[in-house]
């Protein structure tokens, strides 16, 4: 059974060659690792070539990055391979020693299912960088998803809850759900819009313990006022797909801050914002 891991990229090339690193210090390599660059020429001279990396080039959108295209093309990618289990790595993630070995196991056994495993939010890496052979040792989900043990698998996951950060499914899965939704571009909305097409289709989510991720540190702003108008229209669209608005936190915090306003179930940006 080949496993295939797609990771979709915008810059963070030291990001992408840490993961890489990760990937290979692995107690399971995955058969296949596809990369799909989004308007990156440059990433090519950041791959291992031990991984054999299959790489894939989108152009820019006007509407921000495609990240729900790159994620589909290299799905696709990945099955026209011969993949059977495909994992979803976000660039900024670093695999635990058991993640690819994780994801193929409960993919294999449980193969209607989507699974999640923790993802670690890592603080900055000190001047060695971060130990990629101890990387249980930063161990410390985040506390905003579940986070089962080692061993343990979890039905049931909300839909709300979903993040591509890091999961991983049976091909058949993947085609049962359709993929992601591109009429989502730039950032927020299509993660949650997947995980309510995968139970819609007659999926099921879940949290499995063994296959951890650990996010590399890069800065933040909270709420993302950069991706404001991304998450704005995002919204709106992810409304008309579903009858309610994702991102009720960002949505909220942008309001007590006086950059958006509710206007007739709709938020709209202040004037003057």
């Amino acid at each position: 059974m080949k496993t295939a891991v797609v990771t979709i990229a915008h810059g963070r090339h030291h990001h992408l060659v840490e993961q890489q690193r990760s990937l290979m210090a692995g107690s399971l390599r995955p058969e296949i690792y596809v990369v799909v660059a989004m308007d990156d020429t440059e990433i090519g001279q950041h791959l291992e070539p031990e991984l054999r990396p299959r790489v894939l080039h989108l152009p820019a959108d006007r509407r921000g990055l495609p990240l729900a295209h790159a994620r589909n093309v290299g799905a696709q990618c990945a099955l026209d391979a011969g993949a059977e289990v495909l994992i979803m790595l976000d660039v900024d993630c670093l695999a635990g020693r058991e993640l690819v070995g994780g994801y193929t196991e409960v993919a294999s056994h449980h193969p209607a299912a989507v699974w999640s495993g923790p993802v670690t939010y890592l603080r900055p890496p000190g001047p060695t960088g971060y130990d990629l052979a101890g990387l249980d040792t930063y161990d410390d989900p985040h506390p905003a998803r579940p986070a089962p043990r080692p061993g343990e698998n979890v039905l049931g996951a909300s839909p709300n809850l979903f993040w591509s950060l890091s999961f991983g499914l049976h091909r058949r899965a993947w085609e049962q759900s359709g993929g992601f939704c591109e009429e989502y571009a730039g950032y927020g909305g299509e993660d949650t819009d997947f995980g309510n097409i995968a139970v819609a289709r007659g999926l099921e989510l879940g949290w499995t313990g063994t296959p951890r991720a650990y996010h590399q540190h890069h800065p933040v702003a909270d709420p993302p006022y950069q991706h404001l108008d991304d998450i704005l229209r995002n919204g709106r669209l992810f409304r008309s797909r579903w009858g309610c608005w994702p991102m009720q936190g960002w949505l909220e915090e942008f309001e007590r801050r006086g950059l958006i306003e509710s206007c007739d179930g709709d938020w709209v940006r202040r004037a003057g914002s």
